[in-house]
């Protein structure tokens, strides 16, 4: 099957079978673009080996006479001016040539790679805290930045006038440390180095209602009302 990429006008020109205004516009190509420029070389080339096939016979006596009549300003008989079935017939047995090296060795393209994305290590880490029993909250989405240091959580789920919504880590030691007090509209944290060394992946985000002020006593007082665990992504 023939190639779609392969550009047949620059097999033409290899021919010589462009003349012209197509013949005009094929070699500003050729000087424009290197692309084109190579694959007309490269047809060239390959037609070039088609004279192996032929064995080389001298002119006969009569073009010498005819060149040497020509350059003495000697009429030359008019030539010969083949009927147009026979001009039909040799155009399409060169074009059937051109497509028959086509389909049988087209030119090898040269491969097209493909950019792939290098693997590495993310530095993001998400949470969806969720809760259950009457005091549970809707899900609250937590994405913390481990490049940036910082932590984006969602609006804190709605809580009593006179009480905040909490934010705490759970690590591996199963002890809340306070992150921050929470807002009802979206927010980005700036957390302490200490807080960051906390957010890891399996560690429990968890918010819980306290007093207006926060936590007494660094540890939850009320109520968790939603809890998720960190995961990489």
């Amino acid at each position: 099957m023939a190639d779609p990429d392969v550009d047949l006008t620059a097999a033409e020109l290899a021919l010589g079978l462009l003349d012209g205004e197509e013949r005009a516009a094929a070699l500003r190509r050729l000087l424009a673009e290197p692309g084109f420029a190579a694959e007309v070389e490269w047809w060239r080339e390959r037609f070039a080996a088609l004279f192996d096939l032929w064995p080389e016979v001298a002119a006969g006596p009569h073009v010498a006479a005819r060149i040497a009549a020509t350059l003495d300003g000697t009429p030359v008989a008019a030539r010969t001016r083949w009927p147009w079935p026979v001009l039909a017939a040799v155009s399409s047995a060169i074009a059937a040539c051109l497509l028959l090296f086509i389909a049988i060795d087209p030119r090898p393209s040269a491969p097209v790679s493909q950019p792939v994305p290098a693997a590495r290590p993310t530095s993001l880490l998400i949470a969806t805290l969720t809760g259950d029993g009457d005091d549970a909250a809707g899900p609250v989405a937590a994405a913390f930045d481990a490049a940036a240091g910082s932590l984006r959580i969602a609006a804190a789920p709605a809580v009593d006038a006179d009480k905040v919504a909490q934010l705490w880590a759970i690590g591996g030691d199963g002890v809340p440390h306070p992150l921050a007090l929470l807002a009802r509209t979206p927010a980005t944290l700036r957390l302490t180095p200490a807080d960051r060394a906390r957010i890891v992946a399996g560690a429990v985000l968890a918010i819980s209602v306290e007093p207006t002020g926060g936590s007494p006593t660094g540890l939850p007082t009320g109520p968790v009302i939603a809890k998720g665990v960190l995961a990489r992504v």
